[in-house]
């Protein structure tokens, strides 16, 4: 994983009444990244007008650039200027182009270690790299390992209920999806993910 490009996303909480200071603060940091081998860009956004959650991205060519950022004096002195008005609360590590886009499929979430460098500057967990989304034909068969035997046991139930058979057919699939969507989705799915992960992750 050393050699895939890393995208970090950083979560910050910022007083509103210095969100003109911090908007600058937030520019800096990017300057001074840009000017570091290995760079791929980054960007910010606030989560709303007034709001003091804002969001930071940036990406590395891989984890010994991103490191030389990470471990550097500039970043240390960005991140001291600003701990008046900015604190961060979380930190994920991504590899791969996915991490600008897909929602985690697996998260290993540790501290930093006690008295590193950036230790005294960053506070909450640190996400270490996570592995990619597994394939679609590997997200197909879980979804129907889960699905199946779903929908053959609620099939089986539903017709003890007298006259379902006689429903009209939109109204019968209406009611088994409006069943068995929370079930799959908060139940079934994420049992199934967890069974199966050495195999999804291979």
């Amino acid at each position: 994983m050393t050699d895939a490009p890393i995208t970090v996303a950083i979560e910050r909480r910022i007083d509103p009444e210095q969100a003109s200071v911090a908007t600058t603060w937030m520019q800096a940091g990017t300057d001074l990244a840009a000017a570091f081998d290995g760079f791929l860009g980054s960007g910010w956004v606030r989560a709303g007008e007034g709001s003091d959650l804002w969001y930071m991205l940036y990406r590395f060519r891989d984890i010994p650039t991103l490191e030389a950022w990470e471990q550097s004096s500039q970043r240390t002195w960005w991140l001291n200027s600003g701990r008046p008005f900015a604190r961060e609360v979380r930190i994920e590590r991504r590899s791969g182009i996915e991490g600008w886009f897909d929602a985690p499929f697996a998260t290993h979430v540790e501290s930093r270690t006690p008295g590193s460098p950036l230790d005294a500057a960053t506070t909450g967990p640190i996400v270490q790299p996570i592995p990619a989304a597994p394939p679609r034909w590997k997200q197909a068969v879980t979804i129907w390992l889960g699905f199946f035997p779903v929908n053959l046991l609620a099939s089986w139930l539903l017709g003890f209920v007298p006259g379902f058979g006689a429903w009209p057919l939109v109204v019968r699939v209406l009611l088994t999806t409006v069943l068995l969507t929370p079930v799959m989705t908060y139940l079934v799915l994420p049992w199934v993910t967890r069974l199966l992960r050495p195999w999804l992750q291979r």
